[in-house]
């Protein structure tokens, strides 16, 4: 059975090992946080298997990416760059709303996300830039634009409604830079142009709102029943979510007495903290969790407090170390890459995958304001576990190459990734 494995899954072991943890993980906790989709379903099968499809799709698909030269995604991304932002076009045109957001495309009865496609492929075409940019000055001066340009685009488009996904995929990209040696000059030059633009849209949609009527944020109703909100569309009602969810966030109540009141402003964060609360240090275990029942993303953008819930806080941190482990062994793996691109690739997409985990986490630990991050392959999903999947495939195949090119170089020596 061990030579099988060998034979047929290439690459680090350690990844896969995290691989295949998240997924064990996902399927014991999904078929406990989707109590509610069961009993909507009337069917306590239907979201379980489901949601195993999906991750056995998602492992097949690792499989045969991890199978293909890395030299191919160099140039298939910029084809899914394409695609990506004609699916975002359509998305803000006639996209399916859910969730008080509009980032689904419905094609032929098909439900899919294209965000996830452009964050594929944008930190691909990013790898692709910087690594062309290190070859000389002339080159860093020549795809720079093309990079900022690219990067702006999809973040652009994703940003009227996933301000925390763009957020965090120009995040990644910036961070790729700066590993990626690109001057310190342009860079600085791009955050100052980037922050006053900021500064400028803060200060025209606060313009707006005060010019439209009272404070959405002010009001003691939910955001989206507000007058406001109800009269006015696109990145205005966006803006004033954003805003709210910040100010909520940033402003807790002085009154103790109102400090464990449950209302439908902060429904998910108080039942995330008692969920958190009663998992303890070992947790109630799997299948005993209470609040999967009054959490309305428990299986979702909330899994990672039923998870606390049911496994405690033994189980929280395993997961946190799970999601370190990927991001330390991708950058140990890139170091020893001879080439930049594979190394930025494995940096950028260990960075795309772990940053948002800790974003989910720290929603569902009260340490941020709430977004609708999901736990990269934990939370229930479909285009999403599709193509985190494929970002651990292209890894593995990065270090399947890598572990070629050693064998092929050093033929004596032992050729695993250390």
């Amino acid at each position: 059975m061990n030579s099988l494995l060998k034979k047929y899954l290439k690459g680090d072991i350690v990844l896969w090992t995290v691989f295949i943890g998240l997924c064990l993980i996902s399927v014991v906790e999904m078929y406990s946080a989707s109590s509610t989709l069961a009993f909507k379903a009337m069917n306590h099968t239907a979201p379980i298997l489901r949601h195993v499809v999906f991750l056995g799709l998602g492992a097949f698909l690792a499989f045969l990416v991890h199978l293909i030269p890395y030299k191919f995604y160099r140039m298939m991304a910029y084809v899914l760059l394409v695609v990506s932002v004609f699916t975002l076009v359509l998305v803000l045109a006639m996209g399916v709303d859910a969730n008080d957001a509009t980032r689904w495309l419905s094609i032929g009865g098909f439900q899919f996300q294209p965000s996830e496609l452009g964050k594929l492929s944008l930190i691909i075409v990013a790898a692709d830039q910087i690594a062309r940019m290190k070859i000389s000055e002339a080159n860093e001066k020549k795809y720079f634009p093309i990079l900022i340009v690219s990067t702006l685009v999809i973040c652009g488009l994703i940003l009227p409604e996933n301000f925390s996904t763009a957020f965090i995929l120009f995040g990644v990209v910036f961070l790729m830079m700066i590993i990626g040696s690109v001057s310190w000059k342009r860079l600085l030059r791009l955050s100052g142009s980037l922050v006053a633009a900021l500064v400028l849209l803060i200060v025209v949609m606060e313009f707006t709102i005060s010019a439209q009527g009272p404070d959405p944020a002010a009001a003691t109703v939910p955001t989206e029943e507000n007058a406001l909100v109800k009269k006015t569309g696109g990145i205005l009602n966006r803006y004033s979510t954003w805003r709210n969810r910040v100010i909520r966030f940033t402003s807790e109540e002085d009154d103790p007495s109102q400090k464990y009141v449950i209302n439908d402003e902060n429904l998910q964060v108080q039942h995330g903290r008692i969920a958190i609360a009663r998992g303890g240090l070992m947790g109630v275990f799997p299948g005993n969790s209470i609040q999967r029942d009054f959490l309305p993303q428990a299986y979702s953008d909330f899994i990672y407090a039923i998870i606390v819930e049911e496994m405690g806080l033994a189980g929280g941190v395993f997961v946190i170390l799970l999601y370190m482990i990927l991001l330390f062994r991708a950058g140990r793996i890139a170091t020893k890459s001879a080439t930049v691109f594979p190394a930025i690739v494995m940096i950028g997409l260990s960075l795309m995958i772990v940053t948002q985990a800790f974003v989910s986490m720290s929603v569902a630990t009260s340490l941020g304001p709430v977004t609708g991050q999901p736990l990269p392959l934990i939370s229930r999903g479909g285009t999403a576990i599709l193509i985190t999947s494929i970002y651990f495939g292209i890894m593995f195949g990065i270090t399947r190459q890598i572990k070629e090119e050693t064998d092929k170089n050093e033929p004596e020596t032992d050729s695993t990734v250390p």
